[in-house]
């Protein structure tokens, strides 16, 4: 199932809604594409240390940032999911969610590996500005992925997928903060 995961979403990627036909629509399907999360984690990692790099350790030092960060990564993924449903529910979506959740938790693999991708050069050597602007892009590239699979698994307007994207960056921003704090001592 990990493979029909990943080619799914590497094809949603390339803004290919077929690719939704590859992954699990059911609630086990569902459970086992938090798989995703196992595989992200590595880069999540990495693009932790590239940021400490840039920026400095955090003040509570390097293995209490780390806890927090790997608290806020558990908690992002699980969330998530746990606000998504009542809002798919609400909408008339809820036996749509378990393809969309799914999708979701597949096509960040994707999202961590071109965030991955885009901030190399950043590390290798080019200017900040430009750098910057990669990352920019990046960013995005994950918002209209996140929008485009929640469209296309659930069924719903672009409206609703924006605000289901909306309430996934307020969550990050809510987590960021936490996570700050948690990492300061």
């Amino acid at each position: 199932m990990i493979t029909a995961g990943l080619a799914g979403a590497f094809l949603l990627g390339r803004g290919r809604p077929d690719g939704l036909a590859l992954i699990e629509d059911t609630p086990e399907g569902a459970w086992r594409s938090f798989a995703a999360a196992l595989i992200c984690l590595p880069a999540f990692l990495a693009l932790r240390m590239f940021a400490w790099a840039g920026v400095g350790m955090p003040e509570g030092g390097f293995l209490r940032g780390m806890m927090a960060e790997l608290i806020g990564y558990t908690i992002a993924w699980t969330a998530f999911a746990l606000l998504s449903l009542p809002i798919a529910t609400a909408w008339g979506r809820g036996a749509a969610w378990p393809h969309f959740i799914a999708a979701w938790n597949w096509t960040n693999v994707v999202q961590y590996l071109v965030l991955i991708a885009l901030m190399l050069p950043g590390l290798l050597g080019l200017p900040g500005m430009l750098s910057g602007i990669l990352s920019l892009a990046g960013l995005a590239y994950a918002v209209w992925l996140e929008w485009f699979v929640a469209r296309r698994a659930l069924g719903v307007d672009g409206l609703r997928a924006g605000v289901l994207v909306g309430v996934d960056l307020m969550l990050g921003l809510f987590l960021g903060g936490l996570i700050r704090t948690l990492g300061e001592g």
